[in-house]
């Protein structure tokens, strides 16, 4: 691994005013992985060529976007889920495996924490305001780069390294893990209980935006160095 790792980004997919297909990420991503120390690179959907992405990157970021379908991890769609991407998710189940095999760190936010639990063998609540003890508001009306409910965070993982026991942070999801992957742990949840955090092996998930935050909250640029903290571990 170089002294800057390469990180590649994964992308959403929309079309432009011109009905041209793009690929594209928030720019705050990248300013956020390279003032960690990454250098960050934007993966197009091309499940084609997912596992050479994988090969030469040092670590993958799974960046936030529309719900998960919910055939990946075994139910049938219930009334409340969101818009999907079933060719987003075919890309980003390849691009997880190939990391995976390589041993290649994987960081999810938002969306890429629920895929992570979900290629991991867990599952989602379809649609949190159908979840009766799920009482926090975790779709914040406050928009960027305003702060949502607190989140508490496990002793001794990477995320309470970085954060601290607590930490304000910001919430703008419908969605959130329900049963946890057997390979993960909850490292962070809300009051009502809900998981706003997990790790494994080479791996960190979060359901809260850092980089929403970290221009005026510094304290949320601490999701992305515990990521660098993970991949130096690692390497």
């Amino acid at each position: 691994m170089s002294a800057r790792p390469l990180i590649g980004l994964s992308t959403s997919q929309f079309t432009d005013a011109l009905a041209r297909g793009v690929n594209g990420a928030p720019r705050r991503y990248a300013e956020a992985v390279e003032l960690a120390g990454g250098i960050p690179v934007l993966l197009p959907n091309l499940t084609d060529v997912a596992e050479d992405y994988a090969g030469r990157v040092d670590a993958v970021l799974l960046t936030g976007g529309v719900d998960v379908h919910p055939r990946h991890y075994g139910q049938t769609p219930k009334r409340g889920l969101g818009e999907v991407d079933e060719e987003r998710d075919a890309f980003e189940l390849a691009l997880y495996q190939a990391a995976r095999t390589l041993g290649k760190p994987v960081l999810g936010i938002c969306r890429g924490m629920q895929l992570i639990n979900v290629l991991e063998g867990g599952t989602l609540h379809q649609h949190l305001p159908d979840v009766p003890d799920a009482w926090v508001d975790h779709a914040q009306v406050a928009r960027a780069p305003g702060l949502g409910h607190e989140v508490h965070f496990v002793r001794g993982s990477f995320l309470e390294r970085a954060h601290g026991a607590a930490a304000f942070l910001n919430s703008y999801h419908h969605q959130a893990v329900d049963v946890v992957a057997p390979t993960l742990r909850a490292t962070a949840t809300a009051a009502d209980g809900i998981v706003e955090g997990v790790e494994g092996e080479g791996l960190i998930g979060v359901q809260w935006h850092p980089e929403m935050l970290f221009t005026r909250h510094p304290h949320a640029l601490g999701t992305f160095t515990a990521f660098m903290d993970l991949l130096r571990v690692l390497s």
